[in-house]
């Protein structure tokens, strides 16, 4: 299958290209971009898309979701973290079956498509179920069980078991890789945290682990570990791959000591969940000065709404000009690079997705930027982080397939 993409205004998100390329053609021959140039000449097309007037850029990256929980949308006004996990949701969960999950995943991964997301990563229950949906609705997905040992150590054994069939079932399917999701620390014993991060080094996989998302979670896992959060990290991670979720609650001083941590470590921020539930927000400014890779994420519905990752992008460029008092901290193109390349980064997928290069692969989205409210164009960047919603996206592609066109 040949796609010929013409004429469009191309944001590539490649070190190696401008930021903003003008009537520029991609070629994609089956799932891989085999051409980017001005007037590409190419027999036996099937497929021709004109992009006058539009934006391709990367398919967008959802660094931390639980996909099933479309179910839960708005249960959250007033409740604070904990409280609504103990309250609303975890009762609740302890009785979705492997149907509920599958058919919540399916609705999440529409509406993903609708929005320019083309990968996920998740961490929720049944993760074969979501898989399945993924499979079907063409979206990439890094997933995983949720492992804890809060209700005991066969519950826990279990998990560990259900994520190493996963890595086998999953080895060789083009769009599910698996990763290691310990829930949190908090609701995980220090020695089944170890053999949970044991196991992602061993498999050179990710650890996906919540991690000081509010100040509830931070004195939870000082008082079981006897140690303060950070320092949890400094003994349990060196030498691994590893994306915290939130990270809401770190100090200049915790973040100067992560620094240290000879450990690749990604920060999956989520400000429309952190600031439903009344977390705060996580410090992306100092995050970025000491180095550390920043991605984005939407956490489930529950507490996210949605699962529009440029609603994602606005608010972490906005919040951290506002809580600074700094307008030109975040700049538009960094927090572009967090919801494309640098979750790519995170997942261990930057080599094949995240950036328009050739050989990469077809993983991209078409945005119609013809609208009002994107009239005129003084700075395309910024229209892209402050103005572009998910209804402006009119065709996702992911491994070279169009999954959405309208």
């Amino acid at each position: 299958m040949k796609i010929l993409i013409r004429n469009c205004t191309l944001v590539s998100m490649s070190q190696k290209r401008p930021q903003i390329e003008k009537n520029i053609d991609i070629l994609i021959e089956n799932d891989i971009i085999s051409k980017i140039d001005k007037n590409i000449i190419e027999k036996n097309i099937d497929k021709i898309i004109d992009a006058n007037e539009n934006v391709i850029m990367p398919g967008l990256i959802n660094c931390h979701c639980h996909v099933a929980m479309s179910i839960f949308r708005e249960t959250v006004d007033g409740y604070i973290t904990q409280d609504w996990l103990t309250e609303k949701i975890w009762p609740k969960e302890a009785k979705l079956t492997e149907k509920d999950i599958y058919e919540a995943s399916l609705l999440s991964f529409k509406e993903m498509i609708e929005t320019g997301t083309t990968t996920v990563n998740d961490m929720y229950f049944f993760p074969e179920e979501t898989a399945k949906a993924a499979i079907e609705s063409g979206v990439r997905i890094q997933l995983t069980d949720t492992l804890m040992d809060l209700n005991g150590y066969e519950a826990g054994e279990k998990k560990i078991n259900s994520t190493l069939n996963l890595i086998k079932k999953y080895k060789d399917n083009p769009l599910v890789s698996v990763n290691f999701g310990l829930h949190g620390f908090y609701t995980s014993s220090k020695e089944y945290s170890k053999r949970v991060i044991n196991l992602a080094r061993s498999n050179n996989l990710n650890l996906h682990v919540h991690f000081c998302e509010n100040s509830q979670e931070v004195s939870d896992i000082s008082s079981s570990y006897h140690q303060k959060p950070v320092e949890v990290l400094e003994e349990l991670i060196p030498e691994s791959k590893v994306i915290l979720a939130h990270s809401v609650k770190l100090t200049d001083e915790d973040l100067d000591k992560m620094k240290e941590i000879k450990a690749d470590i990604s920060i999956a921020s989520c400000p429309v969940s952190n600031l439903r539930l009344g977390c705060g927000v996580a410090p992306l400014t100092k995050m970025e000065e000491v180095g550390l890779n920043i991605c984005l994420g939407t956490d489930g519905q529950g507490s996210g709404s949605n699962l529009d990752m440029f609603e994602e992008m606005k608010l972490a460029a906005l919040l951290q000009k506002g809580i600074n008092e700094n307008p030109k901290l975040m700049p538009a193109y960094n927090i572009l690079k967090m919801a494309t390349i640098n979750g790519a980064k995170a997942l261990g997928m930057d080599k094949k997705i995240g950036s328009i290069e050739v050989g990469k692969k077809a993983d991209l989205i078409l945005i119609d930027m013809t609208s009002t409210i994107t009239t005129p164009i003084n700075n395309l960047i910024s229209e892209l982080v402050y103005n572009i919603k998910g209804s402006n996206v009119k065709m996702t592609m992911v491994d070279g397939k169009i999954l959405m066109e309208r």
